[in-house]
């Protein structure tokens, strides 16, 4: 299997660079008339399959999974594995973070061979970056990617993220570094970041060597047309969630606004 830096470049090339998830909040599963339940999230789940299968990346947000139990994980296994059967990379929005054994077994679970693996899935470096290393190295492994918050777009995350550390540079851009450094040692680019479409500042993304996630893009007021040289970054992975799937339920009309999104990206360069 290709690496994932090489996968991602194959996919936005030939499906556009745009990054949509799938949020089943209860009030879209209501809204679409379907039952706040296991049933009604893997129905919700089968159309967003259906209308994205022709995208480059999806994005599950596991926490939506997450509070159905067993049930919820069930039918998450069955849209990531439904997604890459249709040639989709799959980006788990999972954020872990933690420690020793416990980072090592989110690790497993996320970028090894467990059935919730998926390309690439979010992470969390604020207990120190390299609390990280357990799924880094798994990722690395298993030809997987790993994008990691630096910039957010909640405002909650500004005090941390924009903190001057001791040699003056934030520490966002201390989590940029570090996962630069992470894609030099290990020459593939599958380290990535995620800055949001709304952080007025920034990090420095000029020596990442990987992609930028970019969320925040509609319903949390971030705009395609200003993300054009973000930071410096050369590799833009936009992401859509709410925007779009409330064009829902017709697949026809959800497949319609991710491609009216997908194409405003495109022209990103």
């Amino acid at each position: 299997m290709a690496g994932f830096a090489d996968r991602l470049a194959a996919a936005t090339a030939a499906r556009g660079p745009l990054c949509v998830g799938i949020d089943p909040h209860p009030a879209l599963l209501s809204a679409w008339d379907l039952p706040v339940s296991p049933a009604g999230l893997a129905r919700f789940c089968e159309r967003c399959v259906a209308a994205f299968s022709g995208f480059a990346v999806v994005k599950p947000q596991v926490a939506f999974f997450e509070s159905y139990g067993a049930a919820g994980y069930t039918v998450l296994e069955h849209t990531i594995a439904a997604l890459r059967s249709a040639g989709v990379l799959v980006l788990a929005d999972a954020k872990r973070g933690d420690i020793g054994s416990t980072m090592a077994a989110y690790a497993a679970a996320w970028a090894g061979d467990s059935p919730l693996a998926a390309d690439a899935v979010t992470a969390s470096p604020y207990l120190g970056f390299g609390s990280l290393t357990p799924l880094l190295e798994v990722a690395a492994a298993h030809d997987r990617g790993v994008f990691v918050l630096a910039a957010t777009s909640n405002p909650e995350g500004r005090a941390l993220q924009q903190a001057a550390a001791g040699d003056g540079a934030t520490v966002a851009q201390h989590v940029v570094d570090a996962a630069a450094a992470a894609n030099r040692a290990a020459a593939g680019g599958y380290v990535g970041v995620v800055v949001g479409a709304t952080v007025a500042e920034p990090p420095d993304l000029r020596d990442l060597g990987g992609p930028v996630l970019v969320p925040g893009v509609g319903a949390q007021g971030g705009r395609i047309e200003t993300l054009a040289g973000l930071g410096g970054a050369t590799q833009l992975l936009p992401a859509v969630s709410r925007a779009v799937l409330r064009a829902g339920p017709s697949i026809a009309a959800l497949r319609a606004a991710g491609e009216r999104v997908r194409d405003d990206a495109a022209r990103l360069g």
